[in-house]
C-alpha cells in the first residue's frame, strides 16, 4: 500500500480504568473502503470518534495523511468529513440553510451546497424545515454535510441507519463514487449487506479489539455469499439484523 490516509497504530482507549479498545491497528489508502462490524458495544463508535478527535485515545497513535490531531488540530479536521449516527439540527432551518452554516464554515462554496443536495436527493425539498424531515431524509442530510468539502477521509458512523431501500441503495452508489474519486471511507454498521456490497475490507470487532479481519474477497472465498453472516454468528453466536 502506497502512504495510507488513515493509520491507527495500537490504538486503545481506557475509561474509569477499563480497557474498552485494545490496541487496535488498522489502514485505508486512497480509493479504499473499510467497514468495522460487530454487535452492540463492540467500541466501533468509540474507534470512529478517536480518529474525528472527538475522543482522543490513551495508547497508540492516529494519523490522517500523516497529521495528529494533538499537533495540528485544525489542518487534521480538515482532512476529514464525519457523519454522525444521529445529530440534532436547528429546527427554525432549512436543509439549504443547515449545509450553507456548514459551507461557511468549511469556505465551501454556494455552488457545492447545490450539488451535493441533488446527490443525495434532497434538492426538492431543500426549503423545508429539517425539523419536518423523517428519519431517512435527516440521515442523508448529514451525509451531504460530511461530503460538504470533499475530505480525503470520510466517516460514517452507522450511515444506512433509516434508510429506506431504495436510498440504501443509493447510498451504496454514492460511497462507491466517492471511492473512484480516490477518497478513504470509514465506517461502521450493523447491517452486512451493505458492507458487502461496498466495502474492499471488513474489520469484525468484539469487546473491543479486533476479532477478525480481511478482504471481502477474503470472507466470500471461506463461506461465499455467506461469509460475512457466518463470521458474524461465529463471533456473535446470532444472526446479524
Amino acid at each position: 500500500m502506497a502512504d495510507p490516509i488513515l493509520q491507527l497504530e495500537e490504538v486503545g482507549k481506557t475509561i474509569n480504568k477499563q480497557e474498552i479498545i485494545r490496541k487496535v491497528s488498522l489502514a485505508i489508502g486512497a480509493g479504499r473502503v473499510l467497514a468495522l462490524c460487530g454487535g452492540n458495544g463492540a467500541g466501533k463508535s468509540t474507534i470512529l470518534r478517536m480518529i474525528t478527535g472527538i475522543t482522543q485515545p490513551t495508547a497508540g497513535k492516529i494519523s490522517v495523511n500523516g497529521l495528529q490531531w494533538k499537533d495540528d488540530r485544525k489542518r487534521y479536521a480538515a482532512q476529514i468529513g464525519y457523519m454522525p449516527d444521529d445529530y440534532q439540527f436547528s429546527h427554525g432551518l432549512s436543509a439549504k440553510e443547515t449545509l450553507a452554516f456548514w459551507a461557511a464554515l468549511r469556505r465551501v462554496s454556494k455552488a457545492r451546497v447545490q450539488e451535493v443536495l441533488e446527490l443525495v436527493g434532497l434538492a426538492d425539498v431543500s426549503g423545508k424545515a429539517v425539523s419536518s424531515y423523517s428519519k431517512g431524509m435527516r440521515q442523508r442530510l448529514l451525509f451531504a454535510q460530511a461530503l460538504l468539502a470533499g475530505p480525503p477521509l470520510l466517516i460514517m458512523d452507522e450511515p444506512t441507519n433509516g434508510l429506506d431501500p431504495y436510498w440504501m441503495d443509493s447510498f451504496v452508489e454514492l460511497v462507491r463514487a466517492v471511492k473512484r474519486e480516490g477518497h478513504a471511507v470509514i465506517f461502521s454498521t450493523h447491517q452486512l449487506q451493505i458492507a458487502d456490497a461496498v466495502a474492499d475490507d471488513v474489520i469484525f470487532l468484539k469487546a473491543g479489539q479486533i476479532a477478525r479481519a480481511g478482504s471481502i474477497e477474503s470472507y466470500r472465498e471461506l463461506d461465499g455469499a455467506f461469509g460475512l453472516q457466518r463470521t458474524f454468528t461465529e463471533l456473535f453466536g446470532y444472526e446479524a439484523d
